[in-house]
């Protein structure tokens, strides 16, 4: 019965993981046509880390304010993406979890940062190509009104972290670890929910 109810999600994961080595392909290319080298804007160094790590801390505080507010537009957004993505992530592993964070970080900070916002850079001031970056990281995950707006404020921010920080890996590091929080909570929020609500 278990591995029944858990196909699903081990189809979600796959075709999640699929659409972000899409985006990796996507950015290599479009890399390739710029002449922009992704991995010279990886720049690792031990401040690149730390920073990388801290800059997480406010991501975490906003999305502790997002799931325990209660304005009513985050909390129809809390109830659409659980409700969406909860029974999907449910039962997946910590390492599962991981693996999918880590490579949803890399694809879309390679793709969002260290090509589309170096690219536009070359033909447009800085702050209007972290704009622009930003507002496609936005539509791109695209769930709701409320859920792209907050996707491309966290793109600005991701992307200052970029500008700011001058190497790929922190916005990289933040990126992920935001998101395996995020997906930890998810789906273990969601068989809470159930449990719940069946007794």
């Amino acid at each position: 019965m278990e591995s029944i109810s858990s196909e699903p999600s081990r189809g979600f994961l796959r075709l999640a993981l699929t659409g972000e080595a899409g985006l990796l392909l996507l950015a290599w290319a479009l890399s390739r046509w710029m002449g922009i080298s992704p991995v010279q804007q990886l720049r690792p160094t031990l401040s690149s880390w730390v920073w990388g790590v801290a800059a997480t801390v406010p991501l975490l505080l906003a999305l502790r304010w997002v799931l325990t507010t209660n304005w009513p537009p985050a909390r129809q957004l809390v109830s659409l993406v659980a409700d969406q993505l909860g029974p999907l992530l449910a039962g997946r592993s910590a390492l599962e979890l991981a693996a999918l964070a880590a490579v949803a970080g890399i694809s879309e900070e390679v793709l969002f940062r260290g090509v589309l916002q170096v690219g536009l850079e070359k033909i447009l001031p800085k702050i209007l190509a972290l704009a622009v970056a930003s507002a496609l990281f936005g539509l791109v995950h695209f769930v709701s009104r409320e859920y792209t707006l907050l996707a491309t404020v966290m793109g600005w921010y991701l992307g200052t972290l970029f500008l700011v920080q001058g190497s790929l890996l922190t916005p990289i590091i933040s990126h992920a670890l935001y998101d395996f929080v995020a997906l930890l909570y998810l789906a273990r929020l969601r068989p809470v929910s159930m449990s719940s609500s069946q007794s």
